[in-house]
């Protein structure tokens, strides 16, 4: 079968197209005739600097969608030739995936397998920044890094049916700026003037909730954006700095708190979480409430081309790799 392998971390170049065996699922296990696969920033963070690789090579690849291709012993309520898609352990850039069958999914009704490539990670992760982490009252503000990206662009609709008061969102260019207010977003800020620009909008109170992919110096000033018993969840790091540390000083003084949220650590910790999760947060995509906007599509071999994209920080929405059609 074709697959994309790592075999030495680096650029986008060392992304490689090669012909490898077709992997059998083990106890517990579902192989996925792969239809699309999206593309994360976690892989590109695992391509460049071996994030959760735990040897070389490798396929990279935390999502697919498309069809049962095979059940491994013990795995009940899935078929052969069933439409599901999946939250892997790596390995999704390529013809067949295995998967956990704790982590794989029924595509919902009225789904196409393009869009539901995008289901595993990018729904479960907006509803529980959302609801089940970030814990959005109805009235209250919302500030969202990212806002332009797969997962903010949901936040934005789902904050909204929420009952958000404002939903404020943070960008780097103003061409994303644009893309972002059509997902429920009221006003979009660009990156290096963020801080005034929330000061100015709430009048000086700040934002009940901040949502931060990016981590470093960016969450330290999306924690000064907090109101009173503002929240902060921290869900990645993306700009790549020193892990962050925050302390009494920080909190204290006006009952801030920071909390964190991983979809990957979820299904490793706790599956049965996750696929609760996934079935209240598929259910939006299902009866139309949200909706996961495919930006950018690329056949297999040209997985290099769409981690440039990804990196050069111009992308917007999702980007899915093709597969098998």
């Amino acid at each position: 079968m074709r697959a994309i392998q790592v075999s030495e971390l680096g650029g986008p170049e060392v992304l490689r197209s090669v012909e490898t065996g077709v992997p059998e699922p083990g106890p517990g296990e579902v192989a996925v005739d792969v239809a699309y696969a999206g593309v994360n920033f976690a892989e590109v963070k695992a391509r460049a600097e071996g994030y959760r690789v735990t040897s070389l090579p490798f396929v990279p690849g935390l999502e697919v969608s498309g069809r049962v291709r095979a059940v491994g012993r013990g795995v009940t309520g899935l078929a052969v030739g069933q439409r599901v898609a999946a939250l892997a352990e790596g390995g999704g850039y390529a013809e067949v995936a295995l998967a956990p069958a704790a982590t794989v999914f029924p595509v919902p009704d009225g789904v196409d397998l393009r869009t539901a490539a995008t289901l595993p990670t990018v729904l479960p992760t907006a509803h529980a920044l959302v609801h089940e982490v970030g814990r959005l009252a109805p009235g209250e503000t919302v500030l969202v890094q990212g806002a332009a990206g797969g997962v903010g662009t949901v936040v934005g609709q789902l904050a909204r049916l929420a009952g958000a008061g404002a939903v404020y969102g943070v960008v780097s260019s103003g061409e994303k700026a644009a893309y972002a207010r059509r997902y429920g977003y009221d006003d979009v800020f660009l990156t290096a003037a963020f801080q005034d620009d929330v000061q100015r909008v709430t009048r000086g109170r700040g934002v009940d909730l901040v949502l931060d992919p990016v981590g470093g110096a960016t969450l330290r000033r999306g924690l000064d954006s907090l109101a009173l018993f503002g929240r902060l969840v921290s869900y990645g790091n993306a700009g790549g700095e020193e892990p962050w540390q925050v302390g009494q000083p920080e909190l204290y003084p006006r009952g801030r708190s920071v909390s964190g949220f991983s979809i990957l650590g979820l299904a490793a910790g706790d599956p049965d979480a996750l696929r609760a999760l996934a079935n209240r947060s598929f259910a939006l995509a299902t009866d139309g409430r949200a909706t996961l906007p495919v930006t950018a599509e690329f056949p297999l071999h040209d997985a290099p081309e769409a981690h440039r994209l990804m990196e050069s920080r111009k992308s917007m929405g999702k980007l899915v790799l093709r597969v098998g059609g």
